[in-house]
């Protein structure tokens, strides 16, 4: 895996990168994230070709299995297969572990690997769930340990279903109205300050 991972973040393309750059994610946060592109797939992986490599780090920053995007604007289910994809048999992971080893009282989830890596670019320890209905108990059991866990789930059915089971799950667990759009969409729209102010909205009720 991390042969795999170390060959994908050397050929990342400059698509790819003014992709993630669009969507807040300078080099400084591709290369922490050890974001890379599928241009010559390992064995297994051709599936995946031209897809973005978002690879799961454990918190020494070693690979426990790659996640993938397809990077191309179209319909996905007519060209046979989703956004993202995961690898056979590989069981839904949270994605950011290093911040559960890091962060104080306090920790974020959101509901994808993106929109956790703007939160970690704005100073924010955060894990991501891999998906809306991708949150299991074994996730809220690593989250139990904290005092409060912000859910910053998008603003859309999905998300509202997604922010109810975690907090469900964990007393500790509040969620954070967003209003523009996702984190990546609030981000872009108004930068850090606007996911600040939403922070402590929350906390002044």
């Amino acid at each position: 895996m991390e042969e795999a991972t170390a060959a994908y973040q050397a050929a990342l393309t400059e698509d790819a990168a003014r992709y993630l750059a669009d969507r807040g994610l300078g080099p400084a946060e591709v290369a922490t994230s050890r974001l890379g592109v599928v241009t010559d797939p390992f064995p297994g992986h051709e599936r995946y070709r031209g897809m973005l490599a978002i690879p799961y780090l454990d918190h020494r920053q070693q690979p426990l299995t790659i996640r993938f995007r397809c990077l191309q604007e179209h319909d996905h289910r007519d060209h046979g297969h989703g956004k993202y994809a995961t690898l056979p048999e590989d069981s839904p992971r949270m994605y950011g572990v290093d911040s559960i080893h890091a962060a104080g009282d306090e920790i974020h989830l959101t509901e994808g690997e993106l929109d956790r890596a703007i939160l970690r670019k704005i100073g924010w320890h955060a894990v991501a769930a891999p998906g809306a209905e991708m949150f299991f108990a074994r996730h809220h059991r690593m989250l139990a340990g904290f005092s409060r866990v912000w859910v910053w789930a998008d603003p859309d059915g999905a998300g509202a279903k997604f922010n109810n089971r975690v907090c469900r799950a964990l007393r500790s667990a509040k969620g954070v109205r967003l209003r523009v759009g996702d984190v990546t969409e609030t981000y872009l729209h108004g930068g850090a300050q606007s996911l600040y102010d939403l922070i402590d909205e929350e906390k002044s009720k």
